[in-house]
């Protein structure tokens, strides 16, 4: 498959990327790559391979034993905060409201 300038360009701007000449054809030319070798993987027949959820048949998960540990306490986790308020970090407003 071939992509073009135009094609790198119309993804960059869906992207919110800004690209120049020099890159749109860069990107262009490495795209079209990458889909001419996934045109060839399309190529091996999978007909005969069973479905995987995972390319690992050995993966198991590996759990640790819970073990309680003391926490920071308030003060401690404050001290370095440029702004608190009581026990709770002061940040700036984000949300317009009352």
């Amino acid at each position: 498959m071939q992509i073009d300038k135009n094609t790198v360009k119309k993804i960059a701007l869906l992207s919110r990327l800004e690209l120049d000449e020099k890159e749109s054809e860069l990107y262009s030319s490495q795209l079209a790559a990458i889909l001419s070798y996934i045109d060839k993987l399309n190529e091996i027949d999978t007909k005969d391979v069973l479905p995987t959820s995972h390319v690992l048949s050995t993966l198991k998960n590996v759990f640790r034993k819970d073990s309680l540990k003391s926490s920071l306490d308030a003060a401690d986790a404050l001290s370095n905060a440029p702004s608190k308020e009581g026990d709770f970090f002061k940040v700036p407003q984000v949300i317009e409201g009352k």
